[in-house]
């Protein structure tokens, strides 16, 4: 690590998780800052700015989707990688972390190599993604998609999408006509290390569909999606 280490803030209400999270990330070389509910949490990151969020599902006051949902409304926040930790393993849950925002999700218990892992995986692309964030603009009939201000134009009305939601309307729109397999929506927009499954796809493509209030998105039954329009 430089002279400036990277801020992460970890939100957990289970206080041994904490400690032994934040002692693991500081060896590391990370600066750490801890809340311990969710409330407390946007607090903290509107104050120190962290770049990287670890988020327990489970916390008094504001869950983690809760906390996640708010912060990727602020514009500090949009590209901010976020970190759901969670008890449920279950499908329905992940997917509902996933459509706020997250950029990945952790079952407990919390393996800390795994973590570590994922944090330098999700840093790494952050990076990268900025060092190439002058992507075109994309325009068609009627629909403009500008992806270095995450924001959508449609008849002339402004349409707010999830982070995930964007970058997956965008991978399509991109090379319009051209089917995307499953793996390779999977794999460029939530990354080879992220555990999502098919389902995923699915439900970001519907909420896409419902939110533009277009049908730009095309199945192509038991291969993937393409852009039309």
């Amino acid at each position: 690590m430089d002279n400036n280490p990277l801020r992460i803030l970890i939100a957990d209400d289970e206080k041994d998780i904490l400690e032994i999270l934040e002692f693991k990330l500081q060896k590391e070389g990370y600066e750490v800052y801890t809340a311990n509910n969710g409330r407390e949490a946007i607090e903290i990151a509107k104050k120190v700015q962290p770049q990287l969020l670890i988020l327990d599902v489970m916390m008094p006051f504001k869950t983690g989707v809760e906390v996640c949902e708010q912060l990727r409304k602020d514009i500090n926040y949009k590209h901010t990688p976020i970190i759901l930790l969670t008890a449920l393993g279950d499908e329905l849950s992940h997917i509902k972390g996933l459509e706020a925002g997250a950029d990945d999700y952790i079952t407990k218990p919390v393996s800390t190599k795994i973590l570590i892992t994922r944090i330098q995986t999700l840093l790494r692309r952050v990076s990268s993604s900025n060092a190439t964030s002058n992507l075109k603009t994309l325009e068609f009939d009627s629909i403009k998609i500008d992806p270095n201000a995450y924001v959508i134009v449609v008849n002339n009305q402004e349409i707010i999408l999830a982070k995930k939601e964007f970058e997956l309307l965008y991978l399509l729109a991109a090379t319009p006509g051209k089917v995307f397999l499953r793996n390779e929506i999977l794999n460029q927009v939530w990354g080879s290390e992220v555990i999502v499954g098919d389902r995923t796809i699915d439900v970001h493509v519907r909420k896409i569909r419902q939110k533009l209030n277009l049908d730009c998105i095309a199945t192509v039954k038991g291969v993937g999606y393409k852009f039309v329009l």
